[in-house]
Parts: C-alpha cells; sequence; structure tokens
C-alpha cells in the first residue's frame, strides 16, 4: 500500500502527518507557523525523518492563501498575497517536492478538507458539494461535478457580500472588505460585536439568531449560485451546535420556496450538516490531495491535477 504525507499549513501551527486515511495516521507533528523557511525546513524534516520507515509516494499541502494552485502558472505552488507577515510569494510545494522528490498536491486548506470530507467524511458519495469552516475567518471549498472548484484561482466563499442585519452595528473585521460574510459572521466577528470570545456566549445570547441569519444568507447566495447537493460546515464557531438548527430555519425562511427540492423543503437537517473529519479534516484533505495528485498527475491543457 502506498503511503503519502499530508501537511496542513495554518497560519499558527502546521499539522504534519503520514498515512493512508483516518484510520491510518502512522505519524503526526505540529509545528508553530513561524518564518516560512524555519516552518517549511522543520516540515521537510520531519518527513524525510519518517521516510526510512513509511517511504512516500507523494506529498499534499492545504494552506492558507491566497495561493496559486494552477499546475500550469509560473507561481503553481506559492502562497500569494496573504497579509500573514513574510509569507507573500513563498514557493511553498516547490520548496516540499525538491526537497523530497516526491510529486505534490497544493490546493487551499478548505478545498482540501471538502476533499477529505468526500473521501472519508459527511459528503461521500456526492459530486456536487459545499464545505465551509466558521472560525478565525471564513473559507470554503467543494466539488462540482466531481471536480474541485478552481477557475481565476480558488473559491473565496468568506468574502461575498450580503445584507447587513437591521440591529447591527458592528462594521465589521475584515481588513479588505468590512462587512463581508467573514466580517460579520466569523468568530473575531462575534467577539468583536459582542466584547467576548465566542465559546463563552451561552445558547440563548442573541448571538446566535444574528450569526443564524449571516450564515444563511451566505447559504443561500451559495444554493442559488452552485446548487449543492449538501452543505457541510466545520471549523471552531460551528462547534456550537445549537447554530445548526437556527440556520436551517433561516435558509428555509429566506428561500421561501423558491428551490422545489425535498432536500430543503423535507429533509433539511440531511442537507446542511456538521463535518465529520473535525480537527483532522485538513491534513486528512492534504493526505487525500497527495493520493490524488499521484494518480491524476498527469496535465493536459490547463486541467489541474487535483480536480
Amino acid at each position: 500500500m502506498k503511503t503519502f504525507g499530508g501537511i496542513e499549513a495554518g497560519g499558527t501551527k502546521f499539522v504534519c502527518a503520514v498515512g493512508t486515511g483516518p484510520d491510518d495516521l502512522r505519524a503526526e507533528a505540529v509545528l508553530p507557523t513561524t518564518a516560512p523557511r524555519e516552518t517549511i525546513g522543520r516540515a521537510i524534516t520531519f518527513f524525510e525523518e519518517q521516510v526510512g520507515k513509511w517511504p512516500l509516494a507523494a506529498v499534499g499541502i492545504a494552506s492558507f492563501g491566497p495561493l496559486d494552485p494552477d499546475p500550469t502558472s509560473p507561481t503553481f505552488g506559492a502562497i500569494t498575497t496573504t497579509p500573514k507577515p513574510g509569507w507573500a510569494n513563498v514557493d511553498f510545494a516547490g520548496a516540499v517536492g525538491r526537497a523530497l522528490g516526491v510529486p505534490v498536491g497544493f490546493d487551499t486548506d478548505v478545498n482540501a478538507a471538502a476533499l477529505g470530507e468526500h473521501r472519508w467524511g459527511a459528503a461521500q458519495g456526492l459530486d456536487t458539494f459545499i464545505y465551509l469552516t466558521i472560525g478565525t475567518g471564513i473559507g470554503g471549498g467543494g466539488l462540482v461535478n466531481g471536480q474541485l472548484v478552481h477557475g481565476l484561482i480558488h473559491p473565496e466563499m468568506g468574502h461575498i457580500r450580503i445584507p447587513r442585519h437591521a440591529e447591527d452595528t458592528y462594521p465589521g473585521c475584515c481588513p479588505f472588505h468590512g462587512d463581508c460574510l467573514e466580517g460579520v459572521a466569523s468568530g473575531p466577528a462575534l467577539e468583536g460585536r459582542w466584547g467576548q470570545p465566542a465559546e463563552t456566549l451561552p445558547p440563548d445570547h442573541p448571538a446566535w439568531e444574528m450569526e443564524a441569519h449571516y450564515l444563511a444568507l451566505g447559504l443561500v447566495d451559495l444554493i442559488c449560485t452552485l446548487s449543492p447537493q449538501r452543505i457541510v460546515m466545520g471549523g471552531g464557531v460551528m462547534e456550537q451546535q445549537h447554530l445548526f438548527p437556527m440556520i436551517r430555519r433561516n435558509v428555509q425562511s429566506l428561500l421561501n420556496g423558491y428551490v422545489q427540492s425535498p432536500a430543503i423543503l423535507e429533509r433539511i437537517d440531511a442537507y446542511i450538516v456538521p463535518a465529520e473529519l473535525g480537527g483532522k479534516a485538513g491534513v486528512l484533505g492534504a493526505i487525500a490531495l497527495a493520493e490524488r495528485r499521484l494518480f491524476r498527475g498527469s496535465v493536459r491543457g490547463r486541467r489541474s491535477p487535483y480536480r
């Protein structure tokens, strides 16, 4: 059986693992995200130490962005315009591939998590679905007709614009757009608006009705645009399980019967669902990227090997 490496590259930590799936993670390491050379170097060292025990067929990288996932681009594999100090224009995938001498799959952390949920989690058997993470930021990815969503670059579902709640005076926390979806509904937005971390707000706090309304507005936009067969939601904010029924009610109300599908009208509990892979979604998604890169590695025209 071929063994794969995965890197979940986050703004505060890297999670590295070797294995083949959720029931076969043979080695793991958590590394603090510091300067690029130091952090990527430590990740490479981790894999070099594992090669003697578990030879790697490929490595997948699920990274914060924005980034360049287009294998025909001269900057493929790079983190591009990130506001994280020191990380803009870093050749991430190239550095890993050269050091380890294996094929490298590279995509956003949310697209990779979507791939992981499709391979082992809440989106198994579907060919068109959305994965959203609601936490420090809001990000989205998914599959459409069985292919990871790419195009000009990659989806930025957290930065769609939505109407403001009539009672909301909070200006929003997105440094680019202010009150986009991320700016009004991410974890930092909840804390900025209400003056305390989201996880400390009780279930009956008015924060949650407003949060459910904002998230439902975003979901309705995505439902009407991409027509997903299911929406999978993860991230720290969605650990508040009481949010799910509130979001579902809001989605049904906002759609107002326009989308005539039993999935929404009758079975919405199975349509908007929690992620199943939890905190492992990113690194497992990276392993799934590595697997997909190895077996779909040829590039014809501008088709991505990750789709």
